[in-house]
């Protein structure tokens, strides 16, 4: 799976970095900084989770 972003859509709250601190980050600027693109399926509850989490909806999970 790899982790798509709409960055129109984030306004930085840090809900994902919570749940999946692995793959992202909130930068000091409010900005989210995706740490790592690709998920292994041993990740892939937390990363879930993150994008379920996200109020704006700006996460998603695509197949590769």
């Amino acid at each position: 799976m790899k982790i798509e972003v709409d960055r129109q859509k984030c306004v930085g709250l840090g809900l994902c970095e919570a749940a999946a601190p692995d793959h992202f980050e909130v930068g000091d600027d409010g900005k989210l900084v995706v740490l790592r693109f690709d998920v292994d399926e041993n990740e892939l509850g937390d990363v879930e989770e993150a994008v379920r989490a996200c109020p704006t909806a700006a996460l998603r999970l695509l197949s590769r």
